[in-house]
């Protein structure tokens, strides 16, 4: 029993540890530059997954982006299917040539993120609301930017090292959008 409980804290605990590193996509092409992809507006299309693979929410995003110095803020407009409709401002700060730190109001802390070639990624933890309860829960999110300038987003969703799911969104400018 105890080799058995070993083995399986082992196996969360590699779950739960990702291999990829933003200089992987050091040589990627097309660049991804977060100020220059997200100032003024962008939409966005996503679906929230549950750990086995069942799509548990759809909705569309809509975001304005306004750049001041070295800030950039993000208004996301979301729209679920479901009617529901929610709000969140994102704050980053740029902190070097390929790293950033964000605050809103539903983050815990700060999230940080590291870009390189076409990739960004962030780490952060969100007050996540779920019906009358709120859940403090990890996101490790990677974004990468593909031809056309269509901007792909990935999120695993953990808590206390157990994946809860994973987060698709789709990022294009609206000129681009139809």
């Amino acid at each position: 029993m105890k080799k058995q409980l070993i083995v399986c804290s082992l196996s969360l605990f590699l779950m739960g540890c990702s291999t990829m590193k933003p200089q992987d996509f050091a040589t990627a092409e097309p660049k991804f530059n977060l100020f220059d992809y997200f100032n003024g507006e962008t939409k966005a299309w996503g679906i929230f997954e549950d750990r086995f693979g069942t799509v548990r929410r759809q909705f569309q995003v809509d975001i304005n982006g306004t750049i001041d110095g070295d800030t950039i803020t993000l208004d996301e407009r979301f729209d679920y299917s479901d009617g529901e409709k929610d709000q969140r401002i994102w704050r980053i700060k740029k902190l070097g040539d390929n790293t950033y730190e964000g605050r809103a109001d539903d983050i815990i802390g700060t999230a940080s993120g590291v870009s390189s070639g076409n990739a960004l990624n962030w780490a952060y933890t969100m007050a996540l609301k779920v019906g009358d309860s709120t859940y403090n829960v990890k996101f490790d999110d990677w974004m990468f930017l593909q031809e056309g300038d269509v901007l792909i987003n990935r999120a695993r969703v953990s808590k206390w090292g157990i994946d809860l799911g994973e987060v698709s969104l789709f990022f294009k400018k609206p000129e681009d959008a139809s």
